[in-house]
């Protein structure tokens, strides 16, 4: 099972293995917030900085990131992924607020073969 969460809200007996997919660690959160720190998988900094300035809508940031979830450092991360998520819940951790304009949403939608809008 896949979950996502912010990164900053605490740590819960359901959330099974918390995985950050961020590029950058998140300023104030500790180390025991996370289990497994996937860089790989977060959004191309060029790419995040675009879509908040306005310069590219989301379509296209989606679009953009599925694509980069290509690259060999991507692949082995989502293999790795998988296989956690084989094992037990795997909760995909991001400090965007809302997941339906996060790329942890688009990443859970790969993940569990769903299309993300």
């Amino acid at each position: 099972m896949i979950t996502t969460k912010r990164v900053s809200e605490p740590r819960e007996s359901g959330d099974g293995t918390r995985v950050l997919v961020m590029r950058l660690w998140p300023r104030g959160v500790r180390k025991d917030h996370v289990d497994l720190w996937l860089k790989a998988l977060g959004t191309d900094l060029g790419l995040i900085r675009a879509w908040k300035g306005g310069r590219l809508g989301w379509a296209e940031l989606r679009r953009r990131y599925r694509e980069g979830l290509k690259t060999p450092e991507a692949r082995a991360a989502l293999a790795e992924l998988r296989g956690l998520a084989r094992r037990g819940t795997v909760t995909l951790l991001c400090s965007c607020p809302q997941e339906a304009r996060c790329h942890r949403g688009i990443l859970k939608a790969v993940l569990t073969g769903k299309h993300s809008r």
